[in-house]
């Protein structure tokens, strides 16, 4: 009896660095994203930047805003693209009702964490994320940095 391998086909094309930083995830979602043309192919050239984008809700639909696509060079001139425009995020309407209820809430907002490929399209991970007080982030570097030390002890220890 053969069995069927399932195929991870997702990758990623850009991250945002700088919300786990600056943010705590309290929950993750993967959404759909409404693109054009000239969009996909940049993305799969890689010509995209997460850093300062956000999801805002209106009228019971998600869209995120500041995330920057920048056009090929190659572009069609008959297209007029814009690298910052306000994209479409497509979830279900429960989940939707959720994230209102919690944004609603003192502290949260919704942060695109990534961009991956998943069975051909688009999809964009999004977390309900609680902003980091400044002694927070200090924490978030001593941790990283003590865990560097130990790596670096690690690896000179086995030479």
């Amino acid at each position: 009896m053969a069995t069927k391998k399932k195929q991870d086909t997702s990758s990623r094309i850009a991250d945002n660095k700088k919300a786990a930083y600056n943010y705590f995830f309290e929950e993750r979602f993967e959404a759909g994203m409404v693109l054009e043309g000239w969009e996909v192919k940049s993305l799969r050239e890689g010509k995209v930047q997460l850093t300062d984008g956000y999801v805002v809700i209106r009228d019971g639909e998600l869209f995120v805003i500041g995330c920057q696509i920048n056009p090929l060079r190659s572009a069609s001139t008959h297209i007029n693209p814009d690298s910052v425009r306000t994209k479409k995020l497509l979830l279900h309407k429960e989940q939707i009702r959720r994230l209102i209820g919690k944004v609603e809430q003192k502290g949260y907002t919704l942060i695109p964490i990534n961009l991956h490929w998943k069975a051909g399209k688009v999809k964009c991970e999004i977390a309900l994320a609680k902003g980091k007080a400044e002694h927070d982030k200090r924490d978030t570097i001593k941790d990283r940095e003590g865990k560097r030390e130990v790596e670096r002890a690690m690896k000179t220890r086995s030479r």
